[in-house]
């Protein structure tokens, strides 16, 4: 599985993080001072992933998954064997993301 990491650029304002923010103030004091809220698409490929394909992936993020004008794709990279067990986790107990 690849994952690809899409966030709003650094420069535009971020409504949705911005009242995340709000909220967690809301709830008691905290160190967090800013939250961006972005995308994050799970890709499963079928056979190996190469370099070709990451970075096939890659042009696909640039080109479909992210608004090149609002967005930036931050990351292109294989789930971590921590995101293949949490899937199983949620697999085992019926959730679902």
């Amino acid at each position: 599985m690849i994952v690809v990491e899409v966030m709003p650029k650094p420069e535009l304002l971020d409504p949705a993080g911005k009242a995340t923010l709000g909220a967690i103030r809301r709830l008691g004091p905290t160190a967090i001072e800013g939250v961006r809220i972005g995308k994050r698409f799970e890709l499963s490929i079928d056979g190996p992933v190469t370099p070709a394909v990451l970075a096939e992936v890659r042009a696909l993020a640039e080109d479909l998954l992210s608004n090149a004008v609002i967005e930036d794709v931050v990351s292109v990279h294989l789930a971590t064997s921590e995101d293949l067990l949490d899937e199983l986790d949620e697999g085992a107990s019926g959730e679902t993301r």
